[in-house]
């Protein structure tokens, strides 16, 4: 594994990845990452993403069926790995310990 860091992007990136539940390829990455957090994102960028997170050992992919739809084209789709999955937990461990350590941002009761 290349490295265990990520980006704001990549863990974005991974976080769609996930919620895709096995139906993430490139297309629908974007265009989840526009519904969910209003940020329109070029496919050369979200491609770019998947790829690093392979390689880091996050992600894998898999060729799915050819469609009409797409012109007989198979779609690259993407799965979290268990590394991957431990990156997220970790990583939202992380951003919570700091939320709490913020007086006007914590949402814990005194």
């Amino acid at each position: 594994m290349k490295g265990k860091y990520l980006g704001e992007f990549e863990e974005l990136v991974l976080l769609v990845v996930a919620s895709l539940s096995g139906e993430a390829y490139a297309v629908a990455v974007k265009n989840e990452i526009f519904k969910i957090a209003n940020r329109k994102v070029n496919i050369s960028a979200v491609h770019s993403a998947l790829y690093r997170l392979e390689d880091k050992g996050f992600l894998s992919s898999d060729f799915g069926a050819a469609t009409a739809v797409r012109g007989g084209k198979k779609k690259r789709l993407f799965e979290v790995t268990s590394a991957g999955f431990e990156t997220l937990k970790r990583m939202k461990s992380v951003k919570e310990n700091l939320w709490s350590q913020i007086p006007q941002l914590s949402f814990q009761t005194l």
